[in-house]
């Protein structure tokens, strides 16, 4: 494991990225998207669950622009500091690194992306706008709802807690469905953050079952 150098294919700005071999037999590629408070403990950690399951990991720091190497606490500053950057940064420039993520995977195989809060904003939009995605798994993205018209170009998948206190959930799953009837949503009784095992909001169960649905997606999709 380690941090690689990749450079952007729009405007050849150097991002890190954390990297990770597969265990066992490849399946595919995934990329993970971080929530904004850059890649830390609890990305680290997806990715490293991802690479038991077989898949070589990708997951860039999507803030090096502003500040490379960008890791905050989940904390009200931290908040407040990972939202400026995602001000900043704009929504091009994560998804076109997210799409130079693909072009080093894909050589090896199927590229998937799977996204949270921020980053599932994110890995909804990348699939809208990035040929070549195997398929996109997004969890609890807040900017979905607004972009809910625009349809995936692959197969996808998003996640919500009903008991988030960000995100409407029921209001988005709604929006979601009315706009993209064949994409499924997907509800849990569960907060923000459900995924991030060992904080506050961590729902083993609802984790579980969203891993699960993720993986069958992945596996319908190429992965081997």
């Amino acid at each position: 494991m380690s941090m690689i150098t990749l450079r952007s294919r729009i405007d050849d700005a150097a991002f890190q990225a954390y990297h990770l071999q597969p265990k066992g037999t490849r399946r595919g590629g995934v990329i993970v998207l971080q929530e904004i408070f850059g890649v830390d403990q609890y990305v680290k950690d997806d990715c490293h669950r991802w690479a038991e399951l077989g898949f070589e990991m990708l997951a860039p720091s999507l803030f090096d622009r502003q500040e490379p190497g960008f890791v905050a606490e989940h904390t009200p500053q931290g908040i407040e500091e990972g939202f400026g950057y995602a001000r900043e940064n704009g929504l091009d420039n994560p998804v076109h690194d997210t799409e130079t993520c693909l072009y080093f995977l894909r050589e090896r195989g199927p590229v998937f992306v799977v996204g949270y809060c921020y980053g599932g904003s994110l890995a909804y939009l990348s699939a809208c706008r990035i040929d070549d995605l195997a398929a996109a798994s997004c969890y609890y993205g807040s900017m979905i709802a607004q972009h809910a018209h625009t349809r995936p170009l692959c197969p996808t998948i998003c996640h919500f807690g009903k008991l988030d206190a960000h995100i409407p959930a029921e209001q988005v799953a709604a929006t979601l469905r009315g706009a993209q009837p064949d994409l499924p949503v997907y509800l849990y009784d569960a907060g923000h953050g459900f995924n991030n095992r060992g904080g506050p909001a961590y729902d083993r169960a609802s984790a579980d079952l969203a891993r699960q649905r993720t993986l069958e997606l992945f596996q319908a999709n190429g992965a081997a």
